[in-house]
């Protein structure tokens, strides 16, 4: 990799302040001759320090203040033990900030990906380039005269999923990572839930990457450190501008089935070979948790751990209880310090109670071994569900864009956990070829008061939730288990009209403690979860309110027409058409 002559490069640019060394637009050149933008943040004193790098498109120069100015002021207002100590002003999205880690012996680096913020080139989200740059930028900073040659990775969210994807490369200086809530199957976990294509995709992208494309120059942010331009020196036409990143939101809606395009983007799991810290978010429906228990299971890593939490997306990684988890990780990979991190249980889970608390305990594999998976059966004779299925055929019909049917429990006798993936079969037929099915499980007290929990991003969120759309209902038999169907995704299989199917439904990870009196229940639906208190909350770096799913909500007509998937659907109950929710039951230790 050719070096760049920073001494000619006119972006590039040192100074201390805040207590150490900060090297802007570093000059990075990749194989191709395109030479991306790093900050580098650095201690004082000359030395070989371990490196912290994150790589991706939110622009490295964009506070979390500017950017996202809401959850700052969300977040700082409700952890203000998470900013202490820090003047916050190199705070950036989903990264860790410099002035709580440099002074612990830490070199920390954001590289703006290939397109994004001051970094030229053509961007194409979680693509094999970029995946390459990232791990070029990793064996960059390894060689380093500043670097011991250990280089960790952490950050949320895209710093976590593109984490997966690079360490398939292998690249030599790579020591470990920590996967803070990231996704790790595109397909499944992102653009397609079940099948059903999520607007998040284009919502998002709108509104957090291309807000912040290199060549908007004049037109974009300014940063409030050094006031220079967060997306490059060049200010581009409109049309010269479309020319230089792809439509992920249109790519998505385009590639409905799990093909190249997205295989292309896959970890190769048994390629994942570095010591791995994956932490989840129960709440974390629509993107990330579900990511992070496949990871645990699948990736290859000998040395690997699992954490899981709950509250906002962004709290946890902060909070003192997050950074001391994180430091205690990479002092013992990336220092060779004694921290006590190899004494640790594989899994360790702040069990979640009603009211958002939390407990921690450890467990020494994911699922619990002594998970009770334990079948509740559809009863549409009383809206229940029960120990025992019916032993006469029933059926029961709801319109594909109504509200669907609730299955009601009845209340618990005693506290009881539920922790672990949720499994569903139903049998269905519907009026047309296709239907989508929207599985939520919902928490009620015993006044019949729904309870919900701060999600990623919904403060309103459900205990899971589960789709699946009926055409791909194929399953992987090498992947699937009773306790977590996985669904091909490789070819569309429209249904007969009035015939009944079979469908097992993935349920995503979830964590409640049930109180005795409350009561759980099983929504089916054909659209979208509604809390029915909602309010008209959200945030400014999203696009719509939040009423229970957050922005991660499936209402493109484009994928679901009103001809297909709002027709009537019948759920079919009895001998041999056993229609059930399995749950993970946990009895104590």
């Amino acid at each position: 990799m050719a070096e760049v002559n920073t001494a000619t490069d006119s972006q590039y640019r040192t100074e201390i302040r805040d207590g150490f060394r900060v090297e802007w637009d570093v000059p990075i050149e990749m194989d191709d001759g395109v030479v991306l933008r790093a900050n580098v943040y650095r201690p004082i004193e000359e030395g070989e320090y371990p490196v912290i790098m994150t790589y991706g498109p939110y622009a490295k120069d964009l506070a979390w203040q500017d950017g996202y100015k809401t959850v700052w002021e969300l977040f700082s207002k409700d952890h203000p033990d998470a900013i202490a100590g820090s003047s916050n002003v190199h705070q950036s999205w989903e990264v860790v900030d410099p002035e709580q880690w440099v002074p612990d012996g830490y070199v920390c680096i954001r590289v703006d990906g290939r397109g994004a913020g001051r970094s030229p080139g053509w961007l194409d989200i979680w693509s094999p380039r970029e995946t390459k740059d990232y791990h070029d930028c990793i064996e960059w900073a390894g060689v380093q005269p500043w670097s011991n040659g250990k280089v960790g990775l952490n950050g949320i969210s895209y710093y976590a999923m593109n984490q997966w994807q690079v360490a398939s490369l292998q690249p030599p200086n790579l020591a470990a990572m920590c996967i803070w809530e990231g996704a790790a199957d595109f397909y499944r976990d992102l653009s397609h839930h079940g099948g059903i294509y999520n607007t998040f995709c284009s919502t998002w992208y709108d509104m957090q990457v291309k807000t912040v494309l290199h060549g908007l120059g004049e037109r974009g942010a300014k940063s409030r450190v050094h006031g220079g331009l967060v997306c490059g020196p060049e200010t581009l036409s409109e049309e010269e501008l479309q020319k230089n990143f792809a439509d992920f939101g249109g790519d998505s809606l385009a590639h409905h089935l799990n093909d190249e395009y997205w295989q292309c983007r896959m970890p190769d799991w048994e390629k994942i070979s570095v010591p791995l810290l994956s932490s989840a978010n129960w709440a974390g429906q629509g993107i990330h948790p579900r990511g992070n228990y496949e990871g645990f299971m699948r990736a290859a890593s000998k040395e690997k751990w699992l954490e899981a939490h709950g509250l906002e997306h962004w709290t946890e990684f902060y909070t003192p209880y997050g950074a001391a988890l994180q430091k205690q990780f990479f002092g013992h990979y990336l220092k060779g310090e004694d921290t006590g991190w190899t004494d640790r249980p594989p899994v360790l889970l702040k069990v979640r109670h009603v009211g958002e608390k939390f407990y921690e305990r450890t467990e020494n594999e994911w699922p619990l071994a002594r998970t009770k998976w334990t079948k509740f059966y559809l009863d549409p004779d009383h809206m229940s569900l029960n120990a025992q299925p019916g032993s006469s055929e029933n059926k029961i019909t709801y319109e594909g864009f109504g509200d669907g049917l609730t299955f009601m429990m009845p209340p618990f006798e005693k506290e009881t956990e539920i922790t672990g993936p949720i499994a569903s079969k139903l049998f269905v037929s519907s009026e047309t070829e296709d239907a989508d099915l929207f599985l939520v499980l919902r928490l009620f007290t015993p006044d019949m008061k729904e309870i919900t929990f701060s999600g990623t991003v919904d403060p309103h969120t459900p205990i899971a939730q589960g789709w699946l759309r009926a055409s791909h209902r194929k399953l992987d038999p090498a992947q699937s288990t009773e306790w977590k169907p996985f669904q091909a995704h490789d070819e569309k299989q429209p249904l007969t009209p009035g015939e009944v199917y079979e469908l097992d439904i993935e349920v995503w990870p979830t964590c409640i403690v049930v109180p005795p009196g409350y009561r759980l229940a099983l929504s089916v639906r054909g659209k979208d979860y509604v809390y029915s208190c909602a309010t008209d909350f959200r945030l400014s770096n999203m696009k719509n309110v939040f009423r229970g799913c957050g922005p991660f909500l499936h209402d493109e007509p484009k994928d679901r027409p009103e001809a297909v998937f709002g027709k009537n659907v019948t759920l079919h109950t009895g001998p041999g058409r056993e229609s059930y929710i399995m749950l993970p039951i946990i009895p104590p230790k």
